[in-house]
């Protein structure tokens, strides 16, 4: 059986993190979010072909030929006209019954396993908010619709974008109309394939949309959550100095030096080469790329730090995702809470977003630096290559 993985789409709702990147390489707990989904596939399925876009040189430069015991090949969506074409680009590289997997979500091997018993299958994920999904509609358990985007508030079933189908779906997407957005989708197609064959509809134990910045923070803490009470400390050739404590899961790379005076709270995950501390805090789900340095007297929490990032001395930085070669000068603070408690909020698109999240700190792209002393507001992001002043308080976007 095979796997077809659609991540050609080039996304602005991810900005500043995807500008230069496609979003199926944004790290999560120090791996790529596509790398997720491949290691879900290990054992269950012998191919994925990889439907590449935006960035395609990118993700073929990363993942090569295979993954651990997978086949990997790719093709290309040449337009960017909607889920319904890119999958079409799988067509003569698929046959009989095979899985289509969104290639910006997480997935979890045992969903994946128990949509393929069931046979021709959709995958559902229960959320409180429908109306940002489409909504997968059932009868009896077998699918009978997906609603895009429904005006109905409240909770239902979500489409995950999991499905298993076989090699007729790309007759029924020969014959599609472009929608009201203008691209073909491949929900329409899903809903006139479940009008041939009974389609399962199957409930997700563990499923993570990669909608918005955020959504690698609530990704990265369910991962890392998943070692909570887990006292192993891994130190793959790492140096930790006496005087160093760590509690929990703790996993650290190679060539890491970890100063005397630091305190690391797991779960947490450091990569290769880096350089933490002394006299740092690193509290929990916090996951740091490789070739970082944390200085002294800094606090990290509930963050993702890609590579070759540095958060200098006398620094805060929580509830945030921090972009490749990012640095900040000395005394950086990120605020991640309101005054009032309320949610915070974050322009997306020239419109303020509701993120859900009570804290939230800053969203920061590729290479950005920070002048000593700068201050940043919740929600608040800064797109790459820009700088800050010495001293300057962040109240709106920097791009």
């Amino acid at each position: 059986m095979k796997a077809v993985i659609l991540a050609a789409g080039s996304s602005t709702r991810t900005y500043p993190l995807t500008v230069d990147r496609p979003k199926a390489l944004l790290p999560v707990a120090n791996t790529p979010v596509l790398e997720h989904n491949l290691m879900q596939l290990q054992g269950v399925v012998d191919e994925a072909v990889i439907i590449c876009g935006f960035g395609s040189g990118m993700i073929r430069q990363k993942l090569g030929g295979s993954y651990g015991k997978l086949k990997i090949s790719y093709a290309e969506q040449k337009q960017q006209l909607g889920t319904g074409n890119a999958l079409m680009a799988a067509e003569g590289l698929v046959s009989g019954k095979f899985i289509v997997l969104m290639g910006d979500d997480i997935y979890s091997g045992s969903d994946i396993k128990k949509c393929i018993k069931r046979g021709f299958s959709v995958l559902a994920g229960r959320v409180n908010g429908i109306g940002s999904f489409g909504e997968v509609l059932s009868v009896n358990g077998f699918l009978s619709g997906i609603r895009e985007k429904p005006e109905r508030a409240g909770a239902g079933l979500a489409n995950t974008g999991l499905y298993v189908v076989d090699g007729r779906v790309f007759e029924i997407l020969a014959k599609l109309k472009k929608s009201s957005r203008g691209e073909y989708e491949l929900t329409d197609a899903v809903s006139a394939f479940a009008k041939m064959e009974r389609v399962a509809v199957e409930e997700a134990e563990f499923w993570h949309p990669i909608t918005y910045p955020w959504s690698l923070l609530n990704a990265n803490e369910a991962i890392l959550r998943q070692h909570e009470g887990d006292k192993q400390q891994i130190f793959r050739g790492a140096v930790v100095e006496k005087g160093a404590t760590l509690k929990g899961y703790v996993s650290v790379g190679k060539g890491t030096l970890v100063r005397s005076g630091s305190y690391i709270e797991g779960p947490v995950v450091i990569g290769d080469n880096c350089r933490v501390g002394p006299n740092c805090f690193i509290r929990p789900y916090t996951a740091i790329g490789s070739n970082c340095r944390i200085g002294n007297a800094v606090e990290v929490k509930n963050s993702i730090l890609m590579d070759n990032a540095v958060i200098g001395h006398i620094s805060y930085c929580g509830d945030s995702v921090i972009g490749e070669g990012v640095n900040f000068g000395a005394g950086t603070i990120v605020a991640n809470l309101r005054h009032d408690n309320g949610n915070v909020k974050s322009m997306v698109k020239g419109a303020l977003i509701d993120t859900g999240r009570r804290k939230l700190g800053t969203i920061i792209g590729d290479g950005a630096k920070t002048g000593i002393h700068t201050s940043i507001y919740p929600g608040r992001k800064i797109w790459p290559g820009k700088t800050t002043l010495p001293g300057e308080v962040v109240r709106k976007d920097v791009n």
